[in-house]
């Protein structure tokens, strides 16, 4: 698509080493390991406190949205940026951003227990602005090294949403109380 080569083309004349150091940290909070290590801390501490539906929602939603990515990739083969622009060595391929999908389905579940479980002070817009936000750096770093295009960015965010928002709708249902349900009007 011609949008992919211009703004990869724009990213790489903005590219400095030091906005390069920058850029890596912001690609690697979102990578694999970061995002095992803070789905498996956040899913202890619910289960530790008694939130069993909130725990499967969101190591559900990560370890089979991890599948999903992993399948959409195999069907869609789409090659990565070349080689001259690409700061990083992945060996799959390209369509959707496993990094954008990713944080997106885990910015989705975290931002559903959120408003499940948390208080009015973790309510506040500026937590969910943080989110929105690293998901956004996470998913903008990927173009910036060239690991992916643009649009493989925005179909990452968006099957991410989507994902989440599966997981989310199925466990709200499941964990409704029918007696309850059965007494509104």
């Amino acid at each position: 698509m011609q949008i992919d080569q211009s703004v990869l083309d724009s990213v790489v004349g903005i590219r400095t080493p030091w906005l390069t150091d920058v850029v890596v940290v912001i690609t690697n909070l979102g990578g694999t390991v970061a995002s095992l290590v803070v789905t498996t801390v956040i899913v202890l501490a619910l289960l530790a406190r008694g939130h069993r539906a909130e725990a499967l929602l969101v190591g559900g939603a990560m370890f089979t949205g991890q599948l999903v990515m992993s399948l959409l990739k195999l069907a869609f083969g789409r090659a990565r940026p070349p080689e001259p622009e690409r700061l990083v060595v992945e060996v799959t391929h390209s369509f959707p951003s496993g990094h954008a999908m990713m944080s997106s389905i885990l910015v989705c579940v975290v931002g559903a227990v959120i408003v499940r479980l948390a208080g009015p002070r973790w309510r506040n817009p500026a937590v969910f602005a943080g989110l929105a936000l690293w998901t956004l750096a996470i998913g903008l770093s990927r173009v910036y090294l060239g690991a992916h295009w643009l649009t493989d960015v925005i179909a990452g965010w968006l099957f991410g949403a989507a994902w989440a928002g599966l997981w989310i709708w199925a466990i709200v249902k499941s964990s409704r109380n029918p007696a309850l349900e059965r007494r509104l009007p």
